[in-house]
């Protein structure tokens, strides 16, 4: 059973969910932000930090100007560094450092000192310029800031340089608070970047009353067709970058840049560019954010190539915020369950659904509706994560067991003693059980997310 600290909690936790739901009212026009949402100030958030003071960075991006649509993204230290350094290549590379070096000195001396007459001054200061910023190319670490060592992030050149996986986030909350940049949200992205060894983007959707279904379903779909913009963007910005001198390849340029014009004023996110591989996107989702996950997934397939250079290759639903109209054994027995109970997760559906669509066997709601489409053979491999005390435990085994079915690699894996939102509450993010789920979840991911595959299996 769980321990006398979890049952106070739990009861503590329950009343300020129970006020919170009862009470979410919308913010009067007048009062509410220019993107129709209202300030949580019960929710404690960590400031994003852009140096690596344990092993991840961070930085925030707000990624739709009609939106309150925020990304965090967690890019892990290891990302700067190959996993096998080759000692031959790193003396050839600072060697070629140096003598850039040199030749940038060179150059900036001479010009001080007038050497270059009135027809080369143009040349030289092309030379310059070219030479500062193939500085910043060579090796990762010349990206960090020596003041404050905030990494800026630059964009690729060497097409050798190693590519990380992307893990999208959805955070849990019940559809009415938490936000992907909560303390707590931080510190599980940050623990599931470093065992992962790849870049986290938690997701900040919109949340209910003031946007209902479907805004932060549509806002997870954004967020991965964004991640296929960005893609585009790093491509064109590269074929920009490597073309030179006129004729042809000025032509080309040209070219490419009304190619990246046409995707939109967005500039292209140096982290992402320099150190994702879109190709190995995993869908990580956290109660109701597993909702959102198994949502983005669907739409991934039927979406198909059109999403390329993106591909959906698992997805991890943990604790999912399923329901239906006829109740499972756990949904009975555990009803009045810790911390989210049957007849709170009824009033936070209530105030997620429009009125007229409200049904408990909304496909959003139930995975187990037929012709939810698309057909589940097609699904991506999904691993599911249930806790023995979640009244919500069996309809998510049962979603896993029709998977299963159809021979989609779909384990469940269930922790004895648990409750909902075990491995991601704040209050139990440091508890054993939390820590050795997130290496079961890394130990599953890197199937899929690893060249060579992984030598561990469920």
């Amino acid at each position: 059973m769980p321990s006398v600290a979890v049952k106070l909690y739990s009861v503590f936790f329950k009343f300020l969910l129970k006020h919170r739901l009862q009470n979410r009212i919308q913010t009067p026009p007048e009062e509410s932000s220019p993107f129709g949402v209202t300030t949580r100030p019960e929710e404690s958030v960590a400031a994003p930090n852009p140096s690596f003071s344990d092993g991840v960075a961070t930085k925030d991006i707000h990624i739709d100007p009609f939106t309150s649509l925020t990304i965090r993204i967690f890019l892990p230290e290891s990302a700067l560094h190959p996993p096998e350094p080759d000692s031959k290549l790193q003396s050839r590379t600072k060697a070629r450092l140096n003598v850039r070096q040199a030749d940038l000195e060179q150059s900036e001396v001479l010009l001080r000192r007038g050497s270059y007459g009135p027809s080369n001054v143009g040349t030289a200061i092309t030379r310059l310029e070219e030479n500062r910023r193939s500085s910043y190319t060579g090796v990762g670490t010349e990206a960090l800031n020596s003041k404050s060592d905030a990494y800026r992030g630059y964009l690729p050149v060497d097409v050798n340089r190693r590519k990380l996986p992307i893990v999208l986030q959805f955070h849990g909350g019940g559809w009415v608070s938490g936000s992907n940049d909560s303390v707590a949200n931080d510190f599980f992205c940050r623990r599931i970047s470093r065992l992962c060894d790849a870049i986290v983007v938690a997701v900040g959707y919109r949340l209910a009353p003031e946007n209902r279904y479907p805004a932060a379903f549509d806002d997870g779909l954004k967020v991965l067709n964004w991640l296929g913009k960005q893609a585009n963007l790093a491509e064109c910005s590269k074929s920009m970058g490597n073309a030179r001198g006129g004729g042809v390849e000025s032509k080309k340029s040209d070219s490419n840049r009304h190619l990246v014009d046409a995707f939109g004023a967005s500039p292209v996110e140096p982290w992402l560019a320099a150190h994702g591989d879109p190709s190995r996107c995993v869908l990580l989702g956290v109660s109701c954010g597993a909702n959102i996950a198994d949502f983005v997934a669907r739409k991934a397939v039927e979406a198909g190539r059109l999403l390329d250079p993106v591909k959906v290759v698992a997805q991890v639903l943990m604790y999912p915020f399923f329901i239906g109209s006829v109740p499972t054994h756990s949904e009975i027995k555990l009803a009045n369950s810790y911390f989210y109970d049957k007849a709170m997760c009824l009033l936070a559906w209530k105030l997620f659904l429009p009125e007229e669509e409200f049904s408990l066997d909304h496909p959003t709601a139930n995975p187990l509706v037929p012709d939810r489409g698309p057909p589940l053979k097609l699904m991506p491999p999904t691993l599911t994560v249930v806790a023995e005390h979640d009244w919500m435990r069996d309809r998510a085994i049962a979603y896993s067991e029709e998977l299963r079915k159809v021979n989609v690699d779909a384990p469940v894996l269930e922790y004895k003693d648990a409750v909902h939102e075990f491995a991601t509450l704040d209050v139990l993010l440091k508890s054993p059980q939390a820590h050795a789920c997130a290496e079961d979840i890394a130990i599953w991911v890197k199937k899929y997310i690893s060249f060579r595959g992984h030598e561990f299996s469920y």
